[in-house]
């Protein structure tokens, strides 16, 4: 299977190299890094293009310029591959992520989402298990009410896309949102193993807190798209 890493950058350059050198040794010939740059004609691009000039499996594409969600819904638009690593521009893989993952893929799972250890800029581990530190766990209901899916630990089979594309607008999780979808349509495996570095920094464009009132009305409103896309879905499969 061709595997594709959909990584959305903006401002990435800092981190982004030592994150591409960390992924490619574990793709294969026919597979692909597919960076959407948020913010084209800066250094990030610079970082990118360099990488592509002596690696033909790194393509560097144009974001949307209009946040996190929709540059990463362009760059999995743009992915080619069978199976979907989602990855942002800051972490570093551990050298078992690709063929861990792949091997719950091939044993049946739609998604795998793995387990992580949490460091500070410099790769300092403050924490072995993100999935502790979370009480990560499966379940629709569970998920809904507190959101357990993180983009970097997750991959999915590509079938999926017509499924969860295209994000609606506004959506401030598009981690939560594909998995979600999955939780309804498809079979979700977890992996009690961490599988890379998640460096948390000053930096970091995902990961920050909301207020009380926006996480409710992010429910209200998510709620109302997932019945919408459910509805969607169920009609072009010919369920009633």
């Amino acid at each position: 299977m061709k595997i594709s890493v959909a990584l959305a950058a903006y401002k990435g350059e800092k981190y982004l190299g030592e994150q591409i050198e960390s992924i490619l040794p574990q793709l294969g010939p026919m597979d692909e890094i597919v960076v959407s740059d948020d913010l084209p004609g800066g250094e990030t691009q610079k970082v990118v293009e360099f990488y592509s000039e002596y690696d033909s499996r790194v393509r560097y594409i144009k974001g949307p310029g209009r946040g996190v969600c929709s540059n990463f819904e362009n760059a999995i638009t743009h992915c080619s591959g069978d199976v979907i690593f989602l990855c942002d521009q800051d972490d570093v893989w551990l050298p078992n992520k690709v063929s861990r993952v792949m091997e719950e893929i091939e044993n049946g799972a739609d998604l795998v989402m793995h387990d992580a250890r949490v460091t500070d800029a410099s790769l300092n581990i403050k924490q072995n298990s993100f999935f502790a530190m979370h009480n990560t766990r499966l379940g629709f209901a569970a998920n809904f009410a507190r959101n357990s899916f993180v983009g970097c630990c997750m991959a999915f089979r590509s079938e999926l896309k017509k499924i969860v594309l295209p994000f609606p607008q506004d959506l401030p999780m598009h981690d939560q949102w594909i998995g979600l979808l999955t939780e309804l349509y498809g079979r979700v495996k977890l992996i009690n193993e961490p599988l890379i570095l998640y460096r948390r920094h000053g930096e970091n464009v995902t990961g920050g807190r909301a207020s009380v009132a926006h996480k409710l009305k992010w429910r209200f409103d998510l709620a109302k798209e997932l019945a919408r896309r459910t509805s969607e879905v169920n009609k072009d499969r010919g369920v009633k």
